[in-house]
């Protein structure tokens, strides 16, 4: 059922792109194209649908006029993939979203600039590493428990979980110099400089007792349509997702059928993924990029990306921004 509505879906997107290049002035099958990677079938084929709708949704609403053409990544080598795809017309590469591939895609040290969807460790100057990364997160925390002026942290992971909040625990501790506690419960009472992060999802953090009303914490993916979360607990997330300005997310996300936060802040990743690689369409010197993006403030300066989430605190009936 799922893959009939990636298909069909794929199939509007293609004839959409087929009647603006007809329609365009000058068009012709040598005129320039963008080209992404996702994978539309396989174990990350909803990552890689929700991507594809918020970017196609934010291309259609910035009035560009080049094609985009949509290349099925799954169980396919980037190698070929590329040798088969990428030639002179070829002026951006969007993708690819998993690890191994995007890890294979510069040691390949591709001519084309290409905004790969995920980060590793390896580095290319043409090859721009763009993600929903645990760091950007764990930054952001920091900056939040600066605000609050934290110099004591407990940390309460709920059971099961430790596996998934492993990275970002890890880069948060590498970033603190004060003590971080993991604590089985929460603390009866905190001192004034004193927080607690809950490392949890949405239904085991609202079953625990005596949580305090100040100075509490926890991460985006706590976050569930509909689901309220306890007063007085602050996040960091995209911010497309509480604030109206970006119609094209909520487009995309109708389109893509993404009900779960986790798919529409993909959605939202597509949307920004495009804007950078606009930029670099219009201004392919550009060295310095900044703008607010549907995910975060956006920052690139000398081939690094670095995102901002909002942060946000639960008031009553309401999510505010901070």
């Amino acid at each position: 059922m799922f893959r009939q509505i990636i298909n069909n879906n794929k199939r509007q997107l293609q004839k959409a792109i087929i009647t603006t290049a007809l329609l365009g002035a000058g068009l012709s099958v040598a005129q320039a194209e963008i080209l992404v990677i996702l994978p539309e079938s396989g174990p990350m084929a909803r990552a890689g649908f929700s991507i594809q709708q918020g970017f196609m949704h934010a291309y259609h609403a910035s009035g560009e006029k080049m094609p985009v053409k949509l290349i099925n990544s799954e169980q396919r080598k980037i190698g070929p993939l590329l040798r088969q795809h990428v030639n002179a017309k070829t002026r951006v590469v969007i993708g690819p979203l998993a690890r191994a591939d995007v890890e294979q895609l510069i040691a390949l040290r591709p001519k084309v600039r290409t905004l790969a969807l995920n980060e590793v460790i390896q580095q290319y100057p043409r090859v721009l590493q763009f993600s929903l990364s645990k760091k950007d997160d764990a930054q952001t925390l920091k900056q939040l428990f600066q605000k609050d002026q934290i110099n004591h942290l407990y940390i309460l992971r709920e059971p099961g979980t430790e596996a998934e909040h492993e990275l970002l625990l890890m880069s948060l501790v590498s970033q603190l110099d004060y003590p971080v506690e993991v604590v089985d419960s929460p603390p009866r009472w905190l001192k004034r400089q004193q927080g607690v992060l809950l490392l949890g999802s949405n239904g085991w953090i609202n079953r625990q007792n005596r949580l305090p009303k100040k100075r509490l914490y926890s991460l985006a993916n706590a976050v569930e349509s509909q689901q309220q979360l306890p007063q007085g607990l602050q996040f960091c997330d995209a911010p497309a997702l509480y604030q109206s300005h970006w119609a094209d997310v909520q487009a995309g996300i109708q389109a893509a059928k993404a009900e779960h936060f986790s798919f529409q802040r993909l959605v939202a990743f597509g949307g920004d993924a495009w804007q950078i690689a606009n930029y670099y369409l219009k201004q392919p010197q550009l060295n310095r990029i900044e703008f607010e993006g549907r995910t975060g403030l956006i920052r690139i300066q000398d081939n690094q990306i670095q995102r901002i989430p909002k942060c946000y605190v639960q008031q009553k009936q309401l999510v505010q921004i901070l």
